[in-house]
């Protein structure tokens, strides 16, 4: 499938980047479901698909409503309103969805599938009022679990892009920057060009501009949103990615280690991944109690978040400590 954008000298004008968190929840939802995870996602799904599978979210919701290709709905990416909204604010905005956008997303799902939908899709066709909270509700539920303990390394790696793609802007203009998000996406007479389409992207009956939406999870595809009353959005493989899952070494610690000791050190650099205590004592060859009295100062440090994974407590590196870390290195 191939598309063709328009623009004119005010859609140009109104064009802007953006983070959601929703993106990357529908797009990382995606990449589960795929027969073959993306390889730079491998180490990720094995760290989460327990996780998920113990909360049964490998059977919900999310995993219903997106298939590992297809139609998305679109009532699960609302345009964002900021440059970086909170999953909060998009949340709410998905509750406040009419319901008849909901509709037409579960009928091009039914389309996709000779008709046949779970019970729980023929729910949400039936009532979209009573079944969007419990969406919603999921949705919470994922983020903690997939996405929350990782945020702070996702979220530098698309600030990372939106700051390159500024500077392109700024330096060589928006016509440049569109020709190079992607190689499926061609800038040529006043058009953004789309090849290798998966879903449909046009301008009738939407807003002005477009929203470029920087991604981790949907490498290595350009995916589109169109609806009435908005803008088009374009979420396309953020720049990068290949080494966000990579366990990274931190040789040169002894500088920090001077300053924080060089047991809470220690426990920075086993964080590379989010852990629970038990993992981490496990790692580091420290108690658990050390261990636990540790991650209390580096939390109110602010160097380290954490996330409820069922019954445990996942820790996980803020952007400080990655930052800290990182200059160490």
């Amino acid at each position: 499938m191939k598309a063709r954008l328009a623009f004119s000298v005010n859609d140009l004008a109104e064009t802007r980047f953006a983070v959601s968190p929703m993106w990357e929840v529908v797009t990382s939802v995606r990449a589960l479901a795929a027969a073959v995870v993306p390889r730079p996602h491998r180490n990720w799904a094995d760290q989460v698909r327990p996780r998920l599978a113990a909360a049964g979210l490998d059977r919900g919701w999310l995993a219903d409503m997106i298939p590992p290709s297809g139609h998305l709905p679109d009532f699960l990416n609302p345009a964002p309103t900021t440059t970086s909204p909170g999953l909060a604010d998009e949340l709410a905005a998905i509750e406040a969805t009419d319901p008849e956008q909901v509709r037409q997303d579960v009928d091009r799902l039914a389309a996709e599938r000779d008709g046949a939908l779970s019970s729980r899709l023929r729910s949400l066709h039936r009532s979209p009022q009573s079944c969007l909270p419990r969406i919603v509700a999921e949705i919470e539920v994922y983020w903690g679990l997939a996405i929350a303990p990782y945020w702070a390394r996702i979220r530098s790696v698309l600030e990372a892009d939106i700051f390159h793609r500024g500077r392109q802007v700024a330096e060589q203009g928006t016509a440049q920057a569109l020709d190079e998000l992607h190689h499926t996406v061609r800038w040529a007479g006043g058009s953004l060009h789309l090849v290798e389409r998966h879903c449909p992207i046009t301008r009738i009956e939407t807003e002005a501009g477009l929203l470029l939406v920087p991604s981790v999870f949907a490498w290595p595809r350009v995916l589109t949103r169109s609806v009435a009353s908005e803008p088009p959005q374009l979420a396309y493989p953020a720049r990068g990615i290949g080494l966000l899952w990579e366990r990274r070494t931190h040789a040169h610690m002894e500088a920090l280690a001077a300053v924080i000791g060089r047991s809470r050190a220690l426990i920075l650099a086993e964080l590379d991944t989010p852990a629970s205590t038990t993992e981490l004592a496990q790692r580091s060859g420290l108690s658990a109690a050390g261990v636990s009295q540790h991650l209390t100062a580096l939390r109110a440090a602010g160097l380290t978040s954490t996330h409820r994974a069922g019954r445990s407590v996942l820790y996980a590196r803020t952007g400080l400590a990655d930052a800290l870390l990182t200059a160490q290195a």
